[in-house]
């Protein structure tokens, strides 16, 4: 009878230790046992390396690593590279997972050699509590939006045929850049139907903090990256599709506000304003 093939479980952890002991619970309750998890403390000021000490006492598939400060990507990779598993599983020190999780998922692996990404459905919680469901997936959904949870298990062979996490990407959408770069030249994507990642909400988000000069050079970080992959599936380069989109919203908001429609007649039909929404 063949082993079962171990699988590494990244968590990254940057002064979310008051979170650690809930993400690190749900590992250790997974029914599937054949796993290391590898707690990498991103520079962390807060209670964490105390936190990960306790748990590396208690079982020895808890390894600790230290690092100053690098951002989510650059911490990703530092677990990945001393990682012995041939399936990785990215967890955040904040999130959590369900204890049949890494089950369903080898399960999957095992059925079909084809896989690279076995994802799952999701439920967020925290500041808000609420299913989570992204679009079925297909390389034209991943060219317009990220469509795939960042908790989700891929292969280290593919992980280091693609160099890894782009670390020049410390503000945000690592992932979606992640999963393009493991995707866009083939590979199928599995999806558990059932909900086996829990995805924390808090009052401060890492992406919800970022300002739209940042988001809007991120973006184009990516579309110079992956010009290729976004002409052939969105026609154009993601930056332009992106703007085209932000364009027409701001134009539907406008029209749903009075003041603009009133304002829009009178500078047509009488040439002044009444509010000054219109220059």
């Amino acid at each position: 009878m063949k082993p079962l093939p171990l699988i590494s479980i990244i968590v990254p952890c940057y002064n979310q230790g008051v979170y650690l002991d809930e993400c690190l619970r749900s590992v250790i309750e997974q029914n599937y046992t054949n796993w290391e998890c590898i707690i990498i403390n991103d520079g962390s000021s807060d209670e964490t390396e105390e936190i990960a000490a306790k748990w590396i006492s208690l079982d020895d598939r808890f390894i600790y690593l230290c690092q100053n400060n690098r951002g989510v990507s650059a911490a990703r990779n530092t677990g990945i590279f001393k990682a012995r598993g041939t399936y990785i599983l990215p967890l955040d020190a904040d999130d959590k997972i369900s204890v049949d999780y890494l089950e369903l998922a080898i399960a999957e692996f095992t059925r079909s050699s084809n896989l690279k990404v076995i994802t799952s459905y999701a439920k967020k919680f925290g500041k808000i509590n609420s299913f989570w469901e992204l679009e079925n997936f297909s390389l034209q959904q991943l060219a317009k939006q990220n469509i795939i949870f960042s908790s989700s298990l891929f292969k280290k062979e593919d992980w280091e045929k693609i160099g890894g996490y782009d670390e020049n990407l410390s503000l945000g959408l690592e992932d979606w850049e992640f999963w393009i770069s493991l995707l866009k030249y083939g590979g199928n994507v599995y999806r558990i139907e059932k909900v086996c990642f829990f995805y924390r909400i808090k009052a401060n988000s890492r992406n919800m903090d970022l300002s739209s000069d940042d988001f809007s050079s991120i973006h184009k970080y990516i579309s110079v990256k992956h010009a290729d992959f976004f002409v052939k599936y969105l026609g154009s380069f993601h930056e332009l599709h992106y703007k085209l989109n932000k364009l027409e919203n701001e134009y539907i908001s406008k029209l749903q506000n009075k003041k603009y429609i009133l304002d829009l007649f009178c500078k047509n039909f009488f040439g002044f304003t009444l509010f000054g929404r219109i220059k």
